[in-house]
């Protein structure tokens, strides 16, 4: 049985969460979110060491086989009644905000659950899932929550998220293998965050990150991408906006 460990007590794994083996594992445009330095970047991620893990096996616990990463933040106060449209972005801002304000935190949202593939399947991930909800409880957190994004969407990049989440098994689970771990493991569809990721580049930048020459303006279909990259070759930009999906978990008691 796979293990979470915070990156708090297992400095020494550190390094291996965030090399190659796993930033490989990530379309590379995936990592030029501007938003994600609010909590990758020093000092930042200093400050949620507690909510950054590594995934371990017990039998070999010197080497990570995953990693996994949530923020806490506040939910419910004024002006965060519902979950941001900005999905990850928004919760990621929300958190800095947090933090630099000293803020108490009473909700969690996962970030993200990464599985080498030789540790893929056999309910690996919802095992991760669920020991991040006990995380949570442990933390004395009331909320957790998850900018979901979905494993197959990019199989189908011009098909609406709202239309694709809503898809379902002959079972009623969704159809999407992520979203339907998530639903089995308790969770409840809340709703579709339609810019939860952005990531803007000028066209130079977009042929680096993908290796593709983009010789024409207007939407434009990129290998990894959810939705449509909207390229723009008179301004000299190109931008992903991607749409995850809202999933609300009970916090275990």
């Amino acid at each position: 049985m796979l293990e979470l460990v915070p990156l708090r007590g297992r400095p020494d794994l550190r390094a291996q969460v965030f090399s190659e083996v796993f930033m490989a594992l990530w379309p590379a445009f995936m990592q030029e979110d501007p938003a994600a330095d609010l909590f990758f970047a020093r000092p930042h991620l200093d400050a949620c060491l507690d909510t950054a893990f590594a995934v371990v096996d017990p039998a070999r616990p010197e080497v990570a086989v995953g990693r996994a990463f949530a923020v806490p933040f506040a939910f419910g106060i004024r002006g965060r009644e519902n979950l941001p449209d900005a999905g990850w972005d928004g919760v990621v801002r929300w958190a800095h905000a947090d933090r630099a304000l000293g803020r108490a935190p009473n909700a969690l949202s996962a970030l993200e659950i990464t599985l080498l593939p030789s540790h893929r399947g056999r309910g690996a991930s919802r095992m991760v899932l669920d020991a991040m909800r006990q995380r949570a409880a442990e933390l004395g957190l009331s909320h957790i929550f998850a900018p979901v994004r979905p494993t197959m969407k990019h199989l189908e990049p011009c098909v609406p998220m709202q239309e694709y989440a809503a898809r379902t098994g002959a079972d009623g689970l969704p159809a999407d293998p992520w979203l339907r771990v998530h639903v089995r493991a308790g969770g409840h569809i809340v709703k579709v965050a339609p810019t939860s990721m952005v990531v803007p580049g000028t066209i130079s930048e977009w042929r680096r990150w993908t290796r593709l020459e983009f010789v024409a303006s207007g939407p434009t279909i990129v290998p990894g991408a959810l939705v449509p990259v909207h390229v723009s070759l008179e301004q000299n930009h190109a931008v992903y906006i991607e749409p995850n999906v809202w999933v609300r978990h009970v916090v275990p008691t």
